[in-house]
């Protein structure tokens, strides 16, 4: 017969039972392997999600200021141009000397993604800088609620 292989005796074609283990083995090997990389690449992920909404959000507390300090801006007696909470830099603030014109600072308030809400602590200008409750004047930093721990060591809490 032409065509079909011998299935018995010497020249007999497979894996043999060691084959199979090391290839097994070796497989283990890189599953273990692969599976902590895609965790902190997750982890990595989320960190850089919470950078970008925080820098979002101090960058629109520092151009909310930066309005105030120029006079573009209302400023109550008692405050130091600082906005009053995040709200407000999402519904905007009248210009002064224009009428029915409001200036945005931001879209929308973030979502936390290390606590997945758009709850974020905060803290006041007038707040000591460890201070672990808002004084509720005025909004000078943001922070994250997570009580988790970043790659580099530092709480979220602190970023």
């Amino acid at each position: 017969m032409i065509g079909r292989r011998r299935l018995s005796g010497a020249g007999e074609a497979g894996f043999t039972f060691a084959e199979l283990v090391v290839v097994c083995a070796l497989l283990t090997i890189l599953a273990g392997i692969t599976l902590p990389v895609t965790k902190f690449t997750y982890q990595r992920l989320k960190e850089a999600e919470l950078r970008t909404a925080l820098r979002q959000m101090r960058n629109a507390i520092d151009e909310y200021k930066r309005y105030s300090d120029a006079g573009l801006l209302p400023l109550e007696l008692g405050t130091d141009g600082y906005p009053k909470d995040l709200a407000t830099l999402v519904e905007g603030v009248e210009v002064v000397g224009q009428i029915d014109r409001k200036i945005k600072f931001l879209r929308r308030i973030p979502v936390d993604p290390m606590t997945n809400e758009a709850t974020w602590t905060l803290r006041g200008y007038k707040d000591e800088l460890d201070a672990t409750s808002w004084g509720g004047d005025d909004v000078y930093d943001v922070h994250s609620r997570s009580r988790k721990i970043g790659l580099n060591g530092i709480p979220y809490a602190r970023w």
